[in-house]
Parts: structure tokens; C-alpha cells; sequence
């Protein structure tokens, strides 16, 4: 009997070994995932798994980036300027052209849609593991890419544009006058040939206005292959923002380029089978904004929470300002070496964006937030930072710890957004609908008198149109930050 057992446990090992090898390392990985009881086996999973594969495997052929040959910020001499950028489109030409002889037609990237929790960023964390980093020296390997050995980066697509933002700003600083989109594509080629976006979703004109081009050069002159997963299909991303043709081209080079995947038909969200433990986010209807008098268990358990030496307000002090990007800064004050307390209006009543929150988010491993609303129609520019805000936490696993007037499944309130107009003016109109229905960053706008402002909160006649887009785009993002804040209220969530 036992000599039995024994076999069929042998027979069970190789067939575990033979399916895992049999397959590509995503699909591999997946199954591994499933054996083990972390994820339960989904149709539609194991079918983005193959596609993953088949594009892990197409890797093996794609060429290093180029090298550049010139530095247009380095050439002080406009005719020799002038010859270098021909000489680098005729290159970018050559290059295309023996790229197509050499090794086929490029590698197509990934674009991926459906509902929130059916397992994209999941199947695309698997396959972002699957690809190897090469080593110092394989840039001297002719067969250093037969194995899928590229420079890689994963960020969240709000980080990301807030990092080519950024780069845009210092070469201005110094260049005003150059043009900043082919060398930061060439930055961001030379860092990383394969860049994974989670969460791709377009509100902010300013974004919308340099994808194509960057896009353009990151993908056919520099070999950069791109995967993303969002919300969103192509053809609702930037739906109904302010200029929307000119976005348009980015959609059909999107189509060209990458593979468009629909999950549209899964409605599982399996971040909802693990359901949070109770100690990250609370609520007592004696938690209302502006009052103080929150029962004392609650306020014992955050005091434990937060724990250590206190520094900021309540030890006297000043507090700490943590640096963003662009020059600016956000005060924290109350702190100690791991946490950072705060109210709700201190870090949603108040100009802030994402690069705020990702900047404090690097900063500090669990963060506190009291008296959060309940969120709805009235609470338009609140609610935005605050999902923005639960982005940032979720890209970085930051603990976010949450106490709130209402229960989680009804924190937030589902509206719809439209324009009406009067005497040649045209305002906002939103509604409540009720019910619970998931963020984007926020861009600033700089006057010349150094003030910041938010572009969708400044209540300008004419961009009405950008404040409509943002307004539909939070409301279509709040079933996403709910099933978040379920997911990040596990147990084994966070840094530390």
C-alpha cells in the first residue's frame, strides 16, 4: 500500500515537472501558482499566460538599442547640429531597414483591458520575473539576447509620465529652446528596452499631447517594447478630453504595435477572495471630519500602529519636509522613523498630486489617515487625490492605514458627470447615482508667480471639457480603489 502511495506520488512529481517544462516559463509560473494554492486556475489567465510566453519567446530576436552617435546638447554649433540630425535620421532609417533584414519584423507589444482583479498586472508580474537582466558583460555577447536578456523596467503609468514630465523640465531648464521628446526617448530607451506599465489610462492633456511622439521614437527608432494593462480599450482611453484628435494617432500607433488583448469577459475579482483583516482600515460614524471625540479603542489601535518615537506637532517640533519632484515639497507633521500620520484634509483638501504621494510613499512605510468622508459628487477634487493617493500606496505597497465615517463598501458614491451651457458659459454638472461603484495623477499648473495649481480644480471657462473627462474618468476609477484598499488590508501587505 504504502510502495503504491509512493509511486503515484512519484507520477504526480513528473507530471508537476513535465507540464511546468513543457510550457513557457509565464504559463510555467502560473501553474506553479496554482499547485500551490495561490491563485485558482482561470481560462482566461492560462490564455494570456501563452500570449505572454509567445512574446517572451519573440524577445530572443530583438537587437540591442542603439548606440547614439551624437548629443544634440552638445553641439554649440547650429550647421554641425543640422548635419548630425540628418546623419541620426539617416541612421534611424538604416537601422529600421537592417533591423526587418536582420531579424524579421520587431517584436509587438502587449496591451491589455478589462475589469479590476481578473488577474493582468498578475499574468504581467509573471512575465516582467520571466525575462533575465543581462549581466555587465553581455552587451559583448553576440548571443546575449537568445535568451530574452533586455534592460527592463515595471512602473505604474502615472509614475512613469510624471518621470518623463520631470526630464522634459531639467533639459528645459537648460536647453529652452531645444526639443526635449528625442532625448528623453533616448534616456529611457537606454535604461530599459522592455517597459511594463500597470494601470495605463490617459486624462492629463499635457499627457496626451506627447505620447505619439515619444512612443514613436521609443518603439521604431529604438526598439522599446512596451506592455501595459488598463481599464480602459484604445479607443476610451482620453475619452472626451479637451483636444482629443490630436490624441487619436497615438491610438492607431498603439494598434500598429502591440497586440490589443480584451478581458472584458472576466468578472471575477480575485482581490476579493482575500478579504482584509480588519487592521488597516476602520470607521465609527463618531470619526466625522472636524471631530476629535473618536472612541478610544479606535485611537488605541492606531497609536499601536503607528508606534516608535513620535517627532512633528505632537513632540514639539516642526515636522519634516520630504522633497518632490520639479522643486517642490509636502510637510508631514506628525512622524516618527517609519510612519506618517495624517487627517484627510491635509493631504486631499490641499493642492497635492501624485508625485507628492509617491514621493512620501518612498519615504515612509505605513501611512495614517483619519476622518476620511464618505466620497461622492461633492467631493469631486477630495476624491481624485485621495485614489490617487491609494495608487501610489498600492504601486509601492505602502501600508495605508484608513479610519472613516462609513464602511468600506460604502465609501465610495458612483455619478455621472455632463456639461451644461448658459449665456455662453459652459459648467460642470454632476449628479449622484448612489451605490458603490476605482485614479490618475493630477497635473500642476505653474504660473509665473510660482504659484501651483490643479489643472482640473481651476475652474477656467474652457476647460470644462478636461474637468468633464476627469470627472468621468474618477467615477470609472472608484471600483478599482475600493477592490485595492480590500486587497492592501491583508495581513501580509506592506514593506515591512
Amino acid at each position: 500500500m504504502i510502495k503504491k502511495m509512493m509511486i503515484k506520488a512519484m507520477i504526480a512529481q513528473r507530471h508537476v515537472a513535465r507540464r511546468c517544462f513543457s510550457k513557457g516559463p509565464v504559463a510555467a509560473a502560473y501553474e506553479l501558482k496554482v499547485d500551490a494554492g495561490e491563485a485558482r486556475r482561470d481560462e482566461a489567465q492560462v490564455a494570456l499566460a501563452a500570449k505572454f510566453d509567445a512574446l517572451h519567446e519573440s524577445l530572443a530576436s530583438l537587437p540591442p538599442v542603439p548606440v547614439c552617435t551624437y548629443d544634440p546638447t552638445k553641439s554649440s554649433c547650429s550647421l554641425l547640429l543640422l548635419l548630425a540630425r540628418s546623419l541620426a535620421s539617416a541612421q534611424s532609417f538604416l537601422r529600421k531597414k537592417f533591423h526587418l533584414w536582420l531579424f524579421g519584423p520587431p517584436p509587438r507589444g502587449m496591451y491589455i483591458h478589462g475589469p479590476v482583479g481578473v488577474g493582468k498586472s498578475f499574468l504581467m508580474d509573471l512575465f516582467y520575473a520571466s525575462v533575465t537582466v543581462p549581466d555587465d558583460d553581455s552587451c559583448c555577447n553576440n548571443d546575449s539576447h537568445k535568451h530574452a536578456k533586455i534592460t527592463k523596467r515595471r512602473v505604474h503609468f502615472h509614475e512613469f509620465m510624471l518621470d518623463v514630465h520631470h526630464r522634459i523640465f531639467v533639459y528645459k531648464q537648460k536647453h529652452p529652446r531645444g526639443d526635449a521628446i528625442p532625448v528623453v526617448a533616448q534616456q529611457l530607451a537606454q535604461e530599459a528596452q522592455l517597459l511594463c506599465f500597470d494601470e495605463f489610462q490617459v486624462t492629463e492633456i499635457a499627457d496626451a499631447m506627447i505620447l505619439k511622439r515619444l512612443f514613436s521614437l521609443l518603439i521604431s527608432d529604438w526598439n522599446v517594447v512596451m506592455v501595459a494593462t488598463s481599464n480602459r480599450a484604445p479607443d476610451a482611453l482620453y475619452e472626451r478630453g479637451i483636444n482629443r484628435s490630436l490624441f487619436l494617432p497615438f491610438i492607431d500607433l498603439l494598434r500598429q504595435t502591440s497586440d490589443v488583448i480584451s478581458m472584458e469577459d472576466s468578472q471575477n475579482d480575485y482581490r476579493l477572495e482575500n478579504r482584509a483583516d480588519g487592521q488597516s482600515y476602520f470607521w465609527s460614524n463618531k470619526g466625522v471630519h472636524g471631530d476629535n471625540n473618536i472612541n478610544h479603542n479606535l485611537q488605541a489601535k492606531l497609536e499601536k500602529i503607528f508606534g516608535g518615537a513620535v517627532s512633528g506637532i505632537a513632540s514639539g517640533t516642526e515636522g519634516e519636509s520630504i522633497p518632490v519632484l520639479f522643486g517642490r515639497t509636502v510637510q508631514v507633521a506628525r512622524l516618527n522613523d517609519r510612519c506618517a500620520w495624517f487627517d484627510f484634509s491635509d493631504l486631499c483638501y490641499q493642492p497635492l498630486g501624485a508625485a507628492d504621494y509617491i514621493s512620501l510613499c518612498r519615504r515612509f512605510p505605513v501611512i495614517i489617515m483619519e476622518c476620511v468622508p464618505q466620497l461622492d459628487a461633492n467631493h469631486l477634487n477630495e476624491a481624485r487625490r485621495f485614489v490617487t493617493l491609494i495608487d501610489a500606496c498600492y504601486e509601492s505597497r505602502t501600508r495605508l492605514v484608513l479610519t472613516a465615517q462609513v464602511p468600506l463598501d460604502e465609501l465610495f458614491v458612483d455619478f455621472e458627470a455632463q456639461v451644461e451651457s448658459s449665456d455662453g458659459d459652459e459648467e460642470l454638472i454632476v449628479n449622484d447615482k448612489g451605490g458603490n461603484s476605482s485614479s490618475f495623477a493630477t497635473t500642476m499648473i505653474r504660473t509665473k508667480e510660482g504659484k501651483y495649481y490643479e489643472w482640473s480644480a481651476t475652474g477656467l471657462i474652457g476647460v470644462s471639457l478636461a474637468q468633464l473627462s476627469a470627472a468621468n474618468d474618477l467615477a470609472f476609477s472608484f471600483r478599482r480603489a475600493a477592490s485595492r484598499l480590500v486587497e492592501m488590508g491583508g495581513k501580509e501587505w506592506g514593506r515591512q
